[in-house]
């Protein structure tokens, strides 16, 4: 931090105090408060702080933040990692996140998809891991073709960069296929709803699946699946030099887990870190920022699962207890959420059918008719406490969008 000019380290004092009064005040972890001040101080306090290390940015709709944190837990045998944890991730949050480690070589970011383009160019960074696109905030975010275009001039104007992408989502292979460098990850893509037709030309896309691969190609031109150079496969992963490992010891549930992991090893494998040394070390993430937390409430065990769009609300439903646990189901509009709740009615519901479910939240209307659409019996609830007192002693999943999910942590002891 010393070779940094004087602007620039008074830039970074004035930032790490904002964020502690923001601490004392109780308004948040003052990641954003104390970046956004010195980045007000400094306009190019990012490329300063980014300059000399070893950076990996993460992007996705869905998972980043959980990938993120498995990619750090990863590669704490190189030495210390600077991170925004929780999911600060826009160019305020990476500032506080590299200036809070000054002497760490390596940084893990997860990165919004909006802003990658503007983040690579002013990091350059060494390694861009891409998971997935799907619809999400579109009143803020823009379309995801969109998305997927500024990715790939992005990565055009980053030779240095190298790209882990997941072959399985057409949208992402389309963004990552302008790098001059990639390893291509087969990770699965449970949601598909928004690419049923080819990026390049807009033709139909024609998919494959069998119980040892997937496979995808456009009917119209020659755009195709890339060959993977890791697999996941059920429980197992399959290496680039062909070993097959198990991923039976994850903490974190789910299949998108499963598919988060396996994006972690090929991110941490392009520093040496070999999966051997990496599993074990994946295993020890067990929560997110409270996400597929346990806190226990008046005799109930209340798990929290985050969902923000239809992709997550089926990876939501992936990991459920089994028929016919309760479920407390949570939404909100503001503006972190997105103001349009239009998408609800993209979720299929009718997998909680026979199951006791409570509709919480500031849009628990609109959650309301679209259930009674899909034949799912549910309770109007006014506060999330008349749901969680209603439900008999014993365990309760609880699905909420993202300030929804916020302010539920916040009643019932915010955990990490």
């Amino acid at each position: 931090m010393s070779d940094l000019p004087l602007r620039s380290q008074l830039a970074v004092a004035l930032g790490r105090t904002a964020a502690k009064m923001s601490r004392i005040a109780g308004r948040g972890d003052g990641s954003v408060i104390g970046g956004r001040i010195g980045l007000r101080l400094d306009p190019e306090l990012l490329t300063r702080l980014a300059k000399d290390r070893k950076l990996v940015l993460v992007s996705a709709t869905n998972g980043k933040t959980t990938t993120t944190r498995l990619i750090t837990s990863a590669m704490t045998p190189l030495g210390e990692v600077a991170t925004n944890a929780f999911g600060a991730n826009m160019p305020t949050g990476h500032v506080s996140a590299l200036a809070s480690a000054p002497t760490a070589r390596y940084g893990v970011l997860e990165c919004d998809e909006k802003y990658v383009p503007m983040v690579l160019a002013e990091t350059g960074a060494n390694v861009v891991a891409l998971m997935n696109l799907s619809r999400d905030q579109m009143d803020r975010a823009a379309e995801i073709w969109l998305l997927a275009g500024k990715w790939r001039r992005a990565l055009e104007a980053s030779p240095q960069s190298h790209v882990i992408a997941n072959c399985d989502d057409p949208l992402v292979t389309w963004g990552a296929s302008t790098a001059k460098s990639v390893t291509w990850v087969a990770a699965g893509q449970h949601w598909r709803e928004d690419s049923w037709c080819c990026p390049e030309c807009g033709g139909p896309l024609d998919r494959q699946d069998t119980d040892e691969d997937s496979d995808w190609r456009c009917r119209q031109c020659h755009f195709a699946r890339p060959r993977p150079d890791w697999i996941l496969k059920g429980d197992q992963i399959a290496t680039p030099d062909g070993r097959v490992l198990p991923l039976s010891g994850l903490s974190l549930p789910g299949r998108a887990n499963r598919s988060n992991a396996l994006v972690a090893l090929a991110v941490v494998a392009q520093f040496g870190v070999q999966p051997e040394q990496a599993l074990p070390l994946l295993s020890e993430v067990k929560s997110v920022a409270g996400r597929y937390t346990t806190v226990e409430h008046q005799g109930r065990s209340i798990r929290l699962l985050l969902s923000k769009n239809p992709a997550g609300w089926l990876e939501a439903f992936d990991v459920l207890r089994p028929a016919p646990g309760p479920v407390v189901l949570s939404v909100n509009a503001q503006g972190p959420d997105g103001r349009d709740t239009s998408w609800l009615w993209d979720v299929d519901y009718r997998i909680l059918r026979g199951r006791p479910v409570w509709v919480a939240g500031e849009r628990r209307i609109d959650l309301a008719a679209r259930l009674e659409a899909a034949e799912v019996g549910f309770t109007l609830v006014d506060d999330i406490d008349q749901a969680v007192m209603a439900v008999p002693q014993g365990p309760l999943d609880v699905i909420a969008n993202y300030t929804a999910f916020q302010s539920i942590r916040t009643r019932y002891g915010r955990v990490v």
